[in-house]
């Protein structure tokens, strides 16, 4: 049996302030850290999007008849 290594890239956190929305997205390899504002209703749509993107990088299988 084959053994396998995970490397972490980048480190992603949605961080709330007063209010306020951020994304911080740190690149692990280069030690750099960027931070982007978000909107609220971008935040509320998270879970929507994540369940998209999930489906389009794994779809199910086809079905042959």
């Amino acid at each position: 049996m084959g053994t396998s290594t995970q490397t972490l890239l980048f480190a992603a956190e949605l961080v709330e302030e007063n209010g306020t929305y951020a994304l911080v997205v740190e690149d692990v390899r280069r030690g750099t850290v960027q931070s982007t504002p978000v909107p609220k209703n971008m935040v509320d749509k998270l879970p929507t999007f994540l369940s998209a993107l999930a489906a389009k990088l794994n779809p199910p299988p086809r079905r042959h008849w």
